[in-house]
């Protein structure tokens, strides 16, 4: 087996070049999932479950990527003909994720579209970031891939730090970062598109660049059995994990810790943050009508098929009552500034952080207009909703799958009835929820894509300076550590600036984790597989985070109050614990006496789901 030549720093610059765009998706998923989510109306007990998507998408996309890749040839090289899939997908499903509150869908067709797009979004990020790992394995000499390493984990915390900062960078260019209730700020909207148009540059300028080295010329550097057509006689999956290292296995369970506490992290950070940080209002989200003791849930609601009386999760304003007098007006103005009912919605005054109840006297009225036109009698100005003004029976209707036509009317198929016999004995069941549609919501959600910039930056520093450590596990075990302190101590802080040194803690378990397994299991790996086992190794990032993900918001529910808001803060102490027993479980690690001796000359690998 020939040894494989040196290559220019250009040349290995570009062999991981496009890591950086990918970074930078992954990146505004990362930060603006649950962000997207919530604002479309998501339960913060159902959040975990929207992120399964991520982590199976990578279970099932990285071992077949791996596998199929070391079998693969065609006339654009054998990684690249994947990268160019993956990052077409990427592109697309980047400009309609974000988009799903502003198609005129209800609650749960949004939810049902942002979950198709986050799957696409994942699956097609996982298929492009998978060649530039494995085309360092394939093309770079032992004594070079240090360096290409580090080149490849400085473009990807770079690629980290400008997809989380995107959005409040677009609000500091004047970019507005709020939005209608149910549709997600243009800060996030426009981030995405710019994140895909970057994306697009970097794969073509990836194409131009890289070169593959052909079957015969890629086996005479690295073996591995392989005909002149590309294939190899790679075992299956069972073989392939049976005669895996007993590194893969140890390493693996330290994994599982991490990746347990990082998806709750990227879960609950945007509520946590926005509720301990910036004093988010919360309001009273309407999760079905009672009828009595009995309950009738709902996403959207419809009585007699025509009138929509709840909207994303609350009753919707059917007017203003005014001296004994009704008016349904679309467009109220108290006191010449604070709109009130705006569109069927009770909208916030200019503080933010009071609403008018429904069927309730509004205090301190001075004036008060109604579509333009001036009232004189102010005294006794209530707000009517669709609920309080039915009266004697009515057919309510469970209407998840109520549709906005073209012509704007709405249309109800295949939906169930239930007869109320006498509407005095309804009223709304309610839960108390952080209102996103509020300007501290939105600074939270862009403060957080900026505290993981500084996780980013953080993990960069961190990462140069754990190679002077003597040992590995050591380093190791103290970098998860710190992570486990910064995530309590996210539990606790009401500063958000104080929240950086959370994030730098964090950083430092997070350059461990990017660094340390895959240096680790790859010294001990020999042979043609190197691919399918990075595809199976990355299992121990996914299967930990779909656990996470099926189990928070279980958690979240044993930690909540009925009627209450969710603690979401508490998650976070959670995730700190999980990372610990992820820090004592190191010391389970075994490495060869040929790994250790070689520990000043290992990079910092990076690596992502």
């Amino acid at each position: 087996m020939k040894t494989k030549p040196d290559l220019s720093f250009w040349k290995l610059w570009n062999l991981s070049f496009g890591f950086f765009s990918v970074q930078i998706a992954y990146a505004l998923q990362s930060a603006n999932v649950s962000r997207i989510f919530t604002t479309i109306g998501a339960d913060p007990h159902d959040l975990s479950y929207f992120w399964i998507l991520p982590p199976l998408m990578g279970l099932l996309v990285q071992p077949i990527v791996g596998m199929m890749s070391d079998r693969t040839w065609n006339r654009f090289g054998r990684r690249l003909p994947y990268l160019i899939f993956g990052a077409t997908i990427a592109v697309i499903v980047m400009c309609l994720l974000p988009n799903a509150g502003s198609f005129q869908f209800t609650v749960a067709s949004a939810i049902l579209f942002g979950l198709v797009a986050l799957m696409l979004l994942d699956t097609s990020i996982n298929m492009a970031m998978q060649p530039f790992k494995m085309l360092v394995g394939d093309m770079v000499n032992e004594k070079q891939k240090g360096l290409a390493y580090s080149i490849q984990s400085f473009l990807c915390n770079s690629g980290s730090v400008v997809g989380y900062i995107f959005p409040i960078c677009l609000g500091w260019f004047g970019v507005r970062n709020t939005a209608t209730s149910g549709v997600v700020p243009p800060t996030v909207i426009w981030a995405f598109y710019i994140g895909a148009a970057i994306l697009l540059l970097c794969v073509i300028y990836s194409l131009i660049k890289i070169k593959e080295w052909p079957p015969k010329v890629y086996n005479e550097y690295n073996g591995g059995g392989e005909t002149t057509e590309g294939k190899s006689s790679n075992p299956g999956i069972i073989k392939l994990l049976v005669n895996a290292p007993n590194t893969f296995w140890t390493v693996g369970l330290v994994q599982f810790f991490c990746w347990f506490a990082f998806l709750f992290m990227w879960t609950y950070t945007t509520n946590t943050v926005a509720h301990n940080a910036f004093d988010t209002p919360t309001t009273e989200s309407v999760v079905g009508i009672t009828d009595g003791n009995k309950l009738y849930e709902a996403k959207n609601l419809l009585i007699n098929d025509s009138i929509l009386i709840v909207s994303h999760g609350h009753p919707l304003a059917s007017g203003i009552e005014c001296g004994g007098v009704f008016y349904p007006a679309s467009q109220v103005i108290i006191n010449g500034n604070d709109t009130i009912v705006n569109n069927h919605n009770i909208a916030f005054n200019e503080n933010g952080m009071e609403k008018v109840a429904f069927n309730k006297v509004i205090p301190s009225v001075s004036s008060i207009t109604i579509d333009g036109t001036n009232l004189q009698d102010c005294s006794d100005v209530k707000v009517k909703d669709y609920l309080s003004r039915l009266q004697g029976s009515f057919k309510l209707t469970e209407a998840a799958i109520v549709a906005t036509g073209a012509d704007g009317k709405l249309s109800v198929e295949d939906a169930s009835s239930h007869y109320i016999e006498n509407a005095a004995n309804c009223s709304y069941e309610t839960k108390t929820v952080l209102n996103s549609a509020t300007p501290q919501y939105n600074d939270a959600g862009n403060w957080v894509g900026l505290l993981y910039a500084i996780q980013a930056l953080g993990s960069v520093v961190w990462a140069v300076l754990l190679p002077k450590f003597k040992s590995r596990k050591f380093s190791y075990s103290l970098s998860l550590l710190l992570a486990g302190v910064g995530f309590i101590m996210m539990s606790f802080i009401t500063n958000q600036y104080l929240l950086f040194v959370a994030f730098i803690l964090i950083g430092c378990g997070w350059a461990a984790m990017l660094a340390w397994p895959f240096t680790i299991l790859t010294n001990s790996l020999k042979g043609g597989n190197i691919g399918a086992y990075l595809g199976l190794f990355n299992c121990t990032i996914c299967l930990p985070q779909i656990v996470a993900a099926l189990v928070g918001g279980w958690i979240l529910s044993l930690l909540s109050n009925p009627g209450e808001l969710a603690p979401e803060y508490l998650m976070m102490m959670v995730a700190g614990i999980s990372i610990i027993i992820g820090a004592v479980c190191v010391f389970l690690i075994k490495e060869h006496k040929r790994e250790t001796e070689t520990l000043q000359e290992t990079p910092a690998f990076s690596e992502n789901i």
